[in-house]
């Protein structure tokens, strides 16, 4: 079974945790997520531009983002956690890395319309929606 990188937001980070806990439930021997435990919760669940008013929080970012990087480059898949479509700057970083390692990637929604914020160039790098671990699962066997 192939691996798996999931990619996704601080303010849904617990949502992440459970669709990672789920995979590995079902057989998935090898889930990389996101780092967040470094964030105060309050902070985590905020909108970047609130975040980024936190001089330790921007202090911090670099280093989580080039650490993802490094589970990225471990993982066979690509899983993005687009809740609403929406992505920030630093998981577009991340898919845009991902993309670059050729890797298949997987979204749970499709990108938000122009019009709302979406990016049209995110939104054609999604190999397929996928919207539940189960259904996950499916393509990394």
């Amino acid at each position: 079974m192939k691996s798996v990188v999931i990619c996704g937001s601080q303010r849904y980070k617990d949502e992440i945790k459970g669709f990672a806990d789920r995979l590995r439930e079902l057989g998935v021997p090898i889930v990389f997520e996101p780092n967040f435990e470094r964030q105060r919760a309050k902070l985590a669940k905020s909108k970047e531009s609130i975040r980024l008013r936190s001089k330790s929080y921007r202090d911090r970012v670099p280093a989580m983002v080039h650490e993802h990087f490094d589970r990225i480059r471990k993982a066979d898949v690509c899983y993005v956690y687009n809740k609403a479509g929406y992505l920030g700057v630093n998981t577009t970083l991340e898919l845009g890395f991902a993309h670059g390692k050729n890797m298949v990637i997987y979204a749970l929604e499709p990108e938000k319309p122009v019009e709302h914020g979406g990016e049209i160039c995110r939104d054609i790098l999604f190999t397929e929606i996928i919207d539940s671990p189960k259904e996950l699962v499916k393509r990394l066997v």
